[in-house]
């Protein structure tokens, strides 16, 4: 997609869960930078956040290693490809390992509207989707009845009807086969 078919957005439009992101946005501040160690490679990482924004609004920014050095106050960048997260109730952009930054010769966006700061208005942070959940949360997946719900696989109805396959029913492969392509 050419830089002319890329929509770019108001930092106010920006929502949780939001992917593919282009903002034209002013940095207004940054953070303190903290050393963190990785839990997938033990190797120390720097990480800080910068508040940038345009007339609509402002959001914090989380930079990493070399891009931190990159950013700078009072300096206007486009931001391509990013994505937003909710991270302790605070919405965030993200970089990520397919957005990319870079600082552009405009006075636009002039001035950081702070009033309208989406970061710090708190959002509900959503589980992550998928399979397992977090460490205590157990698996992920269907709900499954529980109890006289009835309905679901395994589950008895009353009045007979169609019994869920149970495989090895003693009848053989074949039994089995049979009782499979019926089930689907």
């Amino acid at each position: 997609m050419s830089e002319s078919e890329q929509e770019f957005k108001k930092v106010e439009e920006l929502r949780p869960g939001l992917r593919g992101i282009n903002v034209n946005v002013r940095c207004k501040s940054k953070n303190e930078e903290k050393e963190v160690i990785s839990k997938q490679t033990g190797e120390t990482l720097r990480v800080t956040e910068a508040l940038i924004g345009d007339a609509s609004g402002a959001i914090l920014i989380t930079l990493w290693n070399d891009d931190i050095d990159k950013m700078q106050p009072d300096h206007v960048y486009k931001v391509t490809n990013a994505y937003t997260t909710v991270f302790k109730t605070s919405l965030r952009l993200n970089i990520g390992k397919y957005g990319a930054f870079e600082e552009i010769q405009e006075e636009e966006p002039k001035e950081v509207n702070e009033e309208n700061d989406l970061s710090k208005k708190e959002y509900q942070q959503r589980p992550r989707s998928g399979f397992g959940g977090g460490r205590f949360e157990g698996g992920g997946g269907r709900p499954r009845p529980r109890g006289d719900e009835g309905g679901g696989r395994g589950f008895r109805r009353e009045g007979g009807g169609r019994q869920p396959f149970r495989g090895g029913s003693g009848g053989g492969s074949r039994d089995r086969e049979r009782s499979f392509k019926r089930k689907f």
